[in-house]
């Protein structure tokens, strides 16, 4: 044990890691500030201390977790002579009976294998790379008939497809029914706290310093709200985001994206000078088309237009009706449009870009979570140039209701017929 804690020191911000006990303590922010060795030293620490405890550390794929992590471990615990290790079955198991397995998550075929395991401490390298079910999933697995912790650690920085979970849970501390706050712990780690990467590579720290100023605001800083790969960068709370008072005239819109997992309705008013302000939506799933209609019903005005995209007009096997037929049915009465999803996206930008005084032509009333919370995290299509990424679904409703309303070509409310008297008479201009 001295041999493999010989040349420990950890920085304050790595220290703090070690000595977390929360149930779920994640750590990092920014690029550079230990995170990987803090995760490997805390799980050689945790087998050391608890004799014959089950601990795994899972990567998004195993090259990734081979090259940041197995052959440090086998450094440190096989050639001390702690461990053994097992190719074929991917373990480090130690002399007191301990183990680490080393897991990897890069498709939803993989989180099957860890359905029905148990592990006392579970440790996600790079969190963010992975969708919120394999958090839920895995976190089902941390139980065990001992008295050992059972605990998960998380290393995260800014950006990927499971930014939005990750940023809920241990940045806005977001929490929905059964999530106890004091179960997350978020521990922020920079660059400079890394002072042994500072010493040994002080370029890797100017080439941070050097970087365009979004990615330098999320992987110098470690800055949340900015990150890597983000598609809506014209999106500014401050700008976008206001508590709302709707215009005297205006023109009413209502736009949905259904399917039986979520339908998102934003609902939308137009003033005269053509400015567009959300003032409120439904974000829920689960909502048969009748449960749908009767939401938005609830929420519409006499005049309001309904836009909605042409797959809702392709009939269903069961009942040979469209759902935009079962709609009407309901009393919501679609118009449709054929989006093109680049263009789409295109004129959304427009509609967020800000002016000359900065001021966007659409702001988004503050109660309006879902869209507030999903336009910020959508990222870019890796495949296809100007489009934004469809996973995780989960985020996508909301965004796509928006750009079918960028879509549709809206109009600004009339304005108020001019009067003035002439001769005695009312004249209208």
């Amino acid at each position: 044990m001295k041999n493999v804690l010989f040349d420990m020191h950890p920085s304050e911000k790595q220290a703090e890691f070690l000595l977390s006990k929360a149930k779920y303590t994640a750590y990092g922010g920014a690029r550079g500030g230990g995170k990987s060795w803090a995760l490997r030293y805390k799980l050689l620490l945790l087998c050391l201390r608890y004799a014959g405890i089950r601990t795994v550390i899972i990567r998004r794929t195993f090259p990734e977790l081979r090259e940041n992590h197995a052959r440090a471990l086998y450094e440190l615990a096989v050639k001390t002579g702690l461990a053994t290790y097992s190719e074929t079955h991917k373990v480090f198991e130690f002399i007191n009976g301990s183990v680490i397995k080393l897991g990897y998550l890069d498709s939803e075929s993989d989180l099957l294998q860890y359905q029905g395991q148990e592990f006392d401490i579970i440790a996600l390298d790079e969190a963010t790379q992975l969708h919120e079910r394999a958090f839920a999933v895995l976190a089902a697995c941390l139980r065990g008939a001992n008295d050992f912790p059972k605990r998960m650690y998380l290393t995260c920085n800014p950006g990927g497809v499971g930014h939005g979970w990750v940023k809920r849970l241990f940045i806005d501390r977001n929490f929905r029914e059964g999530e106890c706050p004091e179960d997350y712990r978020f521990i922020p780690a920079l660059v400079y706290d890394n002072q042994a990467l500072m010493s040994a590579n002080p370029d890797y720290v100017r080439q941070l310093e050097m970087l365009p100023d979004e990615l330098k605001r999320a992987w110098l800083y470690g800055e949340w709200d900015v990150f890597a790969g983000q598609f809506f960068t014209e999106f500014d709370e401050h700008v976008h985001a206001a508590d709302i008072v709707l215009p005297k005239r205006a023109e009413r819109y209502c736009t949905l994206d259904y399917g039986l997992d979520m339908l998102a309705a934003l609902f939308i008013a137009v003033d005269e000078d053509g400015r567009a302000y959300v003032y409120d939506e439904i974000y829920e799933s689960g909502l048969i088309v009748s449960e749908a209609a009767k939401k938005i019903r609830a929420k519409s005005t006499e005049e309001m237009l309904f836009i909605a995209p042409a797959d809702l007009w392709s009939r269903q096997k069961d009942s040979g009706k469209s759902i935009a037929e079962l709609f009407a049915e309901g009393g919501v009465y679609l118009t449709k449009i054929t989006p093109n999803r680049v263009s789409g996206w295109l004129a959304l930008k427009e509609w967020l870009k800000k002016d000359e005084n900065g001021r966007a032509m659409l702001t988004i009333d503050r109660k309006c979570k879902n869209i507030l919370r999903t336009l910020p995290l959508l990222m870019h299509d890796p495949h296809r140039q100007g489009d934004a990424a469809t996973e995780p679904h989960e985020i996508t409703h909301a965004p796509d209701a928006l750009r079918y309303f960028a879509s549709f070509r809206t109009c600004a409310a009339k304005r108020e017929e001019a009067k003035t008297f002439m001769r005695g008479k009312m004249k209208n201009f």
